[in-house]
C-alpha cells in the first residue's frame, strides 16, 4: 500500500465532533448556587475517541429572545433607555468553564457544571434578575483536544473545530429555583467596608435587628 493511501485511510480517521446541550438543572446543596448543563457530543468518522477536555465559553445572547417594556425598563443599566434600546448582538460573555467527555464511538453525555451568583454588579446576573419568565438565550462556545486512537491503535490528539458551537433556551424557572434555594426570600448585594461599616453602626444605634430593616428604615426617610 502506498503512502498515499495509508495517509488518506489515516484521515478519513480524523474525528470531528460536535456538541449540543440537551439540559440543564441546579445543583442541589451546593455550596454556593451552581447550573448543571447536560451535553452530548456525537462524531460521525468511526473514530475511537479516548477522551475530549472541553474548554467552553457561555455567552447570553440577548437579541433572540423578545421584551415587554418593563423588562426593557429593568435592562436599561445594561442596554441603555427603553426608547433607543436594542439588545446587544455581541452576546454577554458568562463563564469559561472545563468538562471532560469520556471515551466513546459515535456519541457520549457529559456535563458542564456552572458557578453562578446573585451579585446584581454582574452583568449576567443583573440579565437574569431583570426576566419575569420565559427563557434566557445561550450559546457555548467549545474548544479543547481530542484524544482518538488512528487505524493502527495509535494515541492521536486534534483540536477541536473552531466553528463547534451550540444553543440552548435557558428557562429563567431553572434559574429562578436555583436562587432560591441559596437565598429563600431574599437577595444579596455587595457593599464597601465603610458602608458596611456605617450600616452596622446604624443598626446598632437605632436597635434594629436586622440589616434588611436598618436599609428599610433609610429608605423610609429618602421617601
Amino acid at each position: 500500500m502506498s503512502v498515499e493511501a495509508v495517509g488518506s485511510r489515516t484521515a478519513q480517521r480524523i474525528p470531528a465532533p460536535e456538541f449540543a446541550i440537551t439540559g440543564c438543572g441546579h445543583l442541589p446543596f451546593a455550596a454556593g448556587p451552581t447550573l448543571i448543563f447536560s451535553g452530548a457530543a456525537t462524531d460521525a468518522t468511526g473514530s475511537e475517541i479516548q477522551s475530549i477536555a472541553l474548554s467552553v465559553q457561555v455567552m447570553i445572547d440577548p437579541a433572540r429572545r423578545g421584551y415587554d417594556s418593563e423588562t426593557r425598563e429593568r435592562l436599561a443599566e445594561l442596554f441603555g433607555p427603553p426608547a433607543t434600546w436594542t439588545p446587544s448582538t455581541q452576546g454577554l460573555a458568562w463563564a469559561r468553564v472545563s468538562a471532560l467527555v469520556p471515551g466513546f464511538t459515535a456519541t457520549a453525555s457529559f456535563e458542564l457544571e456552572l458557578p453562578c451568583t446573585y451579585d446584581l454588579e454582574v452583568a449576567a446576573a443583573k440579565y437574569f434578575y431583570a426576566l419575569a419568565d420565559g427563557f434566557a438565550p445561550l450559546s457555548f462556545h467549545f474548544n479543547g483536544t481530542v484524544f482518538y486512537r488512528d487505524v493502527d491503535a495509535r494515541l492521536q490528539v486534534t483540536p477541536v473545530a473552531w466553528s463547534a458551537t451550540a444553543q440552548y433556551s435557558l428557562p429563567i424557572a431553572t434559574w429562578r429555583a436555583m436562587i432560591a434555594e441559596h437565598y429563600p426570600g431574599g437577595g444579596w448585594i455587595r457593599v464597601s467596608d465603610a458602608t458596611l461599616a456605617a450600616l452596622n453602626a446604624r443598626r446598632g444605634r437605632r436597635g434594629l435587628p436586622s440589616f434588611d430593616m436598618c436599609i428599610e428604615e433609610l429608605l423610609s426617610d429618602v421617601g
